[in-house]
């Protein structure tokens, strides 16, 4: 690390920050002009950017630890407002066949994940991060903390992710007979920033809520606390009433995804992508392994239930959230049950995350 003159610090931080908020700028307008090609495109095309900036040898590194901390516990506060009563009461209804599936999914992420380092030569933490099907944002988010490397995670799981968006509704579209179409809709509050129609009031809960959760999270010992922590408090506010309205949306939510990919994107290097590229016919056969086995549960769940088949499909994807549920409204399926069976998964894997990783891991080189 080079000595700066203290005289000259300001100005070296002030250029620092200028170059930050470019790069930031650069991702954002990368995220908007990706949208009709890609899909989770505020988090694939940042990643992107950052990538191509970093290998070639541009900038390395990571953002400021305080943007991440920040980005951590609002991704914790929007994990955790997926889960309401609404949701619970929607899959009330069809608890003991969801359970099943949510389990034969973990099983199936573990199984994958222990021939992706068998095979692949990946650590486990990695490896089990990669699979875990479900809430690629916050496991991608929290993969340092939990010993992973945040490149190959973020690798897997958006490798999943484009899967399940280029395939959810070409296959829902050869399900439904006659295919369903729809009109588009324009939402008039685009600009908001939490879901509530009282901006500022929402903006002061976001805020308490998130750093409130990190405070408990640390005192819980939670593993990831600036993530769990806002995401279990959340979720506890959203289910007892308390207070709604404070999730992000609209442009925070875009520039939380940002951020997220962006941080990522800036860590590789050409190394690392040689080794991605030599990973990537297994990562793409695992990866459609796990997405076969999950079209194989849907047919179980819709043959044992009254849930038709393109719904079943739908909620059972693994992963791909956000793209499953436009895939839903515009197909007119039951987006309640599919939203509710995706969420509860997404929270699950998210809260497991950690402790899978304790399962998978040798407990000699935990403690080394």
């Amino acid at each position: 690390m080079l000595d700066v003159p203290a005289g000259s610090a300001p100005p070296v931080r002030r250029r620092r920050r200028s170059a930050w908020l470019a790069v930031a700028l650069a991702a954002c307008a990368a995220g908007e002009i990706a949208e009709p090609v890609l899909p989770a495109p505020h988090l694939l095309a940042p990643l992107l950017a950052g990538l191509a900036v970093a290998v070639a040898g541009f900038s390395a590194g990571k953002l400021p630890a305080r943007v991440n901390r920040a980005s951590q516990a609002i991704l914790g506060v929007l994990m955790g407002s997926y889960l309401s009563p609404h949701t619970l009461h929607e899959a009330s209804g069809q608890i003991l066949p969801l359970t099943a599936v949510t389990a034969a999914t973990v099983v199936l992420s573990l199984g994958a994940a222990h021939v992706l380092a068998r095979i692949g030569g990946v650590d486990r933490a990695s490896a089990t991060l990669g699979m875990i099907a479900g809430g690629s944002a916050a496991v991608v988010s929290v993969a340092e903390e939990q010993g992973a490397d945040p490149r190959l995670v973020a690798f897997m799981q958006y490798l999943r992710v484009a899967l399940v968006a280029a395939t959810a509704p070409v296959i829902v579209h050869w399900l439904l007979t006659p295919a369903a179409t729809s009109s588009a809709t324009t939402d008039p509050e685009v600009w908001n920033v939490v879901a509530s129609p009282d901006q500022d009031l929402g903006l002061l809960l976001l805020v308490i809520i998130a750093f409130t959760g990190i405070h408990l999270g640390r005192l819980m010992r939670l593993p990831s606390p600036g993530l769990l922590g806002p995401m279990l408090l959340t979720a506890a506010v959203t289910m007892s009433g308390t207070a709604t309205g404070f999730a992000p949306t609209g442009p925070l939510r875009t520039a939380l995804f940002t951020v997220v990919g962006l941080d990522i994107g800036l860590r590789f290097t050409r190394p690392a992508v040689l080794r991605m590229r030599r990973l990537l016919p297994l990562a793409l056969a695992l990866t459609l392994g796990v997405s076969t086995a999950c079209a194989a549960l849907a047919w179980l769940l819709a043959a044992t239930t009254r849930i038709p088949l393109s719904d079943a499909y739908l909620a059972t994807t693994p992963g791909g959230i956000n793209a499953v549920l436009a895939t839903a409204v515009a197909t007119h399926a039951d987006v309640p049950l599919i939203s509710s069976v995706q969420s509860l998964r997404l929270f699950v894997m998210v809260l497991l995350a950690p402790l899978l990783i304790r399962l998978a891991t040798p407990r000699t080189r935990r403690r080394a």
